[in-house]
């Protein structure tokens, strides 16, 4: 066969590079800062007015809402979330 991918998965790619772990931590986050950033529109919430209710600095909120910055702690994800009224929910699932 010429090509050893052929009927492969994406996922089987990514782990032959090394890059799985790598690329679902940045899709999560992706997801995370798209969904503070709609919940922000909904209640048209600047960021100015979102880091104040955080306690933090715009910096870090432009750091939470930094799509490929996956350096995120529970601390400010727990803050976000109750800044805005909401709660995070976690769950593991099978692979």
């Amino acid at each position: 066969m010429a090509n050893r991918h052929i009927g492969s998965n994406f996922d089987d790619f990514l782990v032959e590079q090394s890059m799985l772990e790598e690329v679902t931590a940045t899709a999560m986050k992706r997801v995370i800062a798209w969904q503070i950033e709609q919940e922000m529109k909904a209640q048209h919430l600047t960021k100015t007015a979102m880091a104040a209710r955080m306690h933090t600095s715009r910096a870090a909120l432009n750091r939470l809402l930094d799509a490929t910055d996956t350096s995120l702690t529970l601390t400010t994800l727990a803050s976000a979330a109750a800044a805005l009224g909401k709660q995070v929910r976690f769950e593991l699932a099978a692979a």
